[in-house]
């Protein structure tokens, strides 16, 4: 039959079942239910919800779930004979929800999820476990909520070879930057404001310390270079450290500041390694990064045919996640599926992890210091004895501690020079708290 004929008896509906009921997991029920028949279309047969699992049954999440047979056993998801699908929105890297993912898997069903620090920490295992049972495991939604961005670099950009892959990860601290940009806010009253909108937890240490977007950088790296999931080889640093005048001095050097999440392989006569870090970086005020503002997210990949490739949207929230989960719901209703890492887990490669040291590039430097004579000798002396070429050297006043600050960017040079100018300055008593240092990103 061709494909482009309409089935002579229509499919039976793909049946599935959600874990966790929160934010997210009403969004899913609202969206099934409000495009019920539009996705059945597209889909090619009708997708129904059976059943619901979650830790309280009776707490109000605003939508009827009475049509809906509910377990408070999540394993009872997995052993049903009606249950087709599983969707997994519990969160965590382990404990309930690896244990309901490994299951669903186990039992050749399909598993859908959105936990991105489960796919970072245990995706290899996960994905032998649905090659091995021939059983979709899809997880759009665990990187950049509702951008389709997994979907675009494992299958759009399937004939490419990526050179890089980076990009805005994490809404919270876009949203933050946004703050202190437009506001003048410093990290601590915007870091207020996200909490009060809903876009930063109570204890925001996963957003701000850049653990989030290095989970997703993880994932976004073993898709691009066909390497093997290792969390353990991304390095993170956070926005804590910023303070208002990084974000004035970026703006005055015609760039931004974000927390920007880099991948990068290095070509395989060059040892193939592989370059992963989470930390801020002033863009140019050109690049398109430096034009997401508030929580949005946005990923660039570089293909070598394609070129320069830039997605935009919404990172987080009930309406974007729910539409990449329901959009992998939809693949499974048609049987599109195929490795979970764009090719099975064997074939992947085992990168050397890169030194990060040695990457070269200009780079931005903020210190405070006390007042005093002979200081930017000092830090002149440190710079040139740890190898770093000056380009500018600015002095701005004071700031809130009553310390100058200086703000340098230097020539392009190793990044391991920096940090043993750093180390050099960390013993001065004249250097006021803790040093900022941004790399510069290139176009």
């Amino acid at each position: 039959m061709s494909p482009y004929s309409a089935p002579t008896a229509p499919r039976p509906p793909l049946r599935v079942a959600l874990a966790g009921i929160g934010v997210v997991g009403g969004g899913v029920v609202r969206l099934l239910e409000a495009n019920r028949d539009l996705i059945a279309r597209r889909a090619g047969r009708a997708i129904e919800i059976v059943a619901l699992s979650a830790r309280d049954r009776h707490k109000d999440r605003g939508i009827d779930l009475a049509p809906y047979r509910w377990e408070d056993d999540m394993d009872a998801l997995v052993a049903a004979d009606d249950v087709d699908v599983v969707v997994e929105m519990i969160g965590g890297a382990d404990g309930p929800a690896l244990t309901l993912a490994r299951h669903t898997l186990g039992a050749g069903k399909a598993l859908v999820t959105a936990n991105k620090a489960m796919i970072a920490h245990h995706g290899l295992d996960l994905a032998r476990i649905a090659e091995e049972k021939d059983t979709p495991l899809k997880y759009e939604a665990a990187v950049a909520g509702g951008i389709p961005v997994i979907k675009a670099i494992r299958e759009g950009a399937s004939a490419n070879e990526i050179a890089r892959v980076y990009g805005i990860l994490n809404g919270t601290c876009n949203y933050i930057l946004t703050q202190m940009e437009r506001n003048g806010a410093s990290f601590a009253d915007a870091l207020a404001a996200a909490q009060a909108e809903g876009y930063a937890e109570a204890d925001p240490t996963f957003d701000v310390d850049g653990i989030d977007a290095a989970h997703k950088l993880s994932i976004l790296a073993a898709l691009c270079f066909g390497t093997r999931l290792d969390i353990g080889a991304v390095t993170a640093d956070g926005i804590r450290g910023l303070i208002a005048a990084d974000i004035r001095e970026a703006e005055a050097l015609g760039h931004r500041v974000r927390l920007i999440g880099m991948a990068e392989r290095d070509s395989a006569k060059n040892g193939g390694a592989l370059y992963q870090h989470v930390q801020p970086c002033l863009v140019p005020a050109d690049h398109p990064l430096a034009y997401v503002p508030g929580a949005l997210n946005a990923v660039v990949a570089e293909g070598n045919f394609v070129g320069r490739l830039f997605f935009e949207g919404a990172g987080a929230g009930a309406g974007p996640t729910a539409s990449a989960i329901v959009a992998d719901i939809i693949d499974i209703a048609r049987d599109e599926y195929g490795p979970a890492f764009a090719m099975p887990v064997d074939a992947l490669d085992a990168a050397p992890v890169a030194d990060a040291g040695a990457r070269i590039g200009k780079h931005y430097v903020r210190l405070i210091v006390e007042d005093r004579i002979g200081v930017l000798a000092e830090i002149a002396t440190a710079m040139r004895d740890a190898g770093v070429s000056i380009e500018s050297f600015i002095q701005r006043g004071t700031d809130d501690d009553d310390g100058v600050v200086i703000a340098i960017v230097t020539h392009e040079g190793p990044a391991r020079a920096i940090d043993a100018a750093l180390d050099i300055l960390a013993a001065s008593d004249h250097v006021v708290g803790t040093p900022m240092h941004m790399p510069i990103l290139a176009l």
